[in-house]
């Protein structure tokens, strides 16, 4: 096994192990420790190598770039959802816990119940969270400018979405320290049958009981999305059974993505200070300057779909029921998309990145994570002069998602 910054090819044209012929083999692991500490020369590897990659360790098809990515997210009823968006093949093995009517749907089931989940959360919804949100984030900055220096995960990533998302959700104040948990489980849950996957699902007992317990209706604050949720159940949108699974598919979604963003967006301001001063100099560019680091960091680095039928992309033939590999990370820095990718520049036009998806399935929570990070840097920009790290960056270790587990930084107030 080859280290994963460094990956052998058999050479293009080779047919590969178990693939295609004319299909380069790969041999990578992106869910191993070493690819997760730097994933940027592995990506460019798996770019350079072909429109489409097999990777041999696991016996995947991957794409890497920009345009193959795009076109497997978009084109949902030959690259489908509902066998899996991990390693594992629904039509094969049982799922770890109940499907979810939601990732793991096809159009038209899924068609359905993505209605509803638009409706709870439609831009007017967020509009009005908007102010409540925006002052939630200015005390919060200003908590921090009195303190100078703290860990900016723990206080800040963490700290401001689980301040504002769970009573937008409706949920009780006791518990709510199994959300990050929980939301760490199912991401890791996609990877493959890995130490990371394993130890999540031992340890996830209390946490998924949690979240049971508050996806039903008589545990959710009227008004909430939860409860909002519930209402559509209600008018006959969805079943009182599909219900708890969209809230609870919510809960999934809404915390993790969020708080890998606004880390990223935190850590991209500290390395390019330059781009801070472009943000302090104009607080309008908060919402691309949180899209751009989406980009560059891609929290969500990698989902699965299941070839539907014979296929053909990017020139290459790929059969029935084979796992498909998107590297959103990879194709969110394909300098065939972007220009100066490896570069943050928070004025950018980011439109197009697929940092939360694309298609029919992109990201449930994104206008929630959209309107969080905007808030968030915008709060920033008027009220700190500079942000500076002050301490050793330790990496949050997960199959699907790229984060920090630790961020010291110090901030000097306006």
């Amino acid at each position: 096994m080859s280290s994963a910054n460094t990956p052998a090819s058999r050479g293009g044209g080779a047919p590969a192990v178990n693939g295609s012929p004319g299909i380069p083999g790969l041999d990578v692991d992106p869910f191993a420790i070493e690819f997760f500490e730097d994933p940027f020369p592995t990506h460019e590897a798996l770019r350079e190598a072909g429109p489409v990659v097999h990777l041999d360790k696991w016996n995947v098809y991957a794409v890497a770039r920009y345009a193959e990515v795009h076109a497997v997210l978009n084109d949902p009823l030959t690259f489908c959802s509902s066998r899996g968006v991990g390693l594992s093949d629904f039509a094969k093995e049982t799922p770890w816990r109940p499907q979810s009517i939601i990732l793991e749907a096809d159009p038209p089931a899924h068609t359905r119940t993505r209605a509803v989940l638009s409706k709870v959360l439609s831009p007017a919804v967020m509009k009005q969270l908007r102010e409540g949100f925006a002052a939630a984030a200015e005390a919060k900055v200003d908590e921090l400018l009195a303190r100078g220096s703290f860990d900016a995960v723990a206080d800040l990533a963490e700290a401001y979405p689980m301040s504002v998302f769970p009573d937008a959700m409706g949920l009780k104040q006791e518990g709510r320290e199994n959300l990050l948990p929980y939301a760490g489980l199912v991401f890791n849950a996609f990877g493959p049958p890995n130490k990371l996957r394993q130890d999540a699902i031992e340890r996830s007992a209390p946490h998924q009981a949690y979240v049971a317990e508050q996806c039903q209706r008589e545990n959710l604050a009227p008004g909430g999305f939860g409860a909002c949720i519930h209402d559509r159940a209600d008018a006959g949108d969805i079943t009182a059974a599909e219900a708890p699974l969209l809230v609870r598919s919510l809960l999934s979604a809404g915390i993790d993505t969020t708080v890998n963003g606004i880390g990223a967006a935190i850590y991209c301001l500290a390395r390019f200070p330059e781009e801070f001063s472009r943000l302090r100099r104009d607080p309008s560019l908060a919402r691309n300057a949180f899209e751009e680091a989406v980009r560059f960091e891609s929290p969500v680095q990698t989902f699965f779909r299941t070839t539907t039928k014979e296929v053909e992309i990017g020139g290459c033939r790929i059969g029935e029921g084979e796992k498909v590999l998107m590297f959103l990370g990879a194709a969110n820095r394909d300098p065939r998309r972007w220009s100066d990718p490896d570069r943050y520049d928070i004025t950018r036009k980011t439109s197009g990145h697929v940092g939360f998806g694309g298609g029919v399935h992109m990201c449930v929570g994104q206008l929630v994570a959209r309107l969080e990070g905007e808030v968030m840097l915008a709060a920033l920009a008027r009220k700190v002069a500079t942000i500076e790290m002050s301490g050793p960056v330790k990496r949050r270790y997960n199959n699907t998602l790229r984060g920090l587990e630790s961020l010291p930084v110090t901030f000097t107030p306006a």
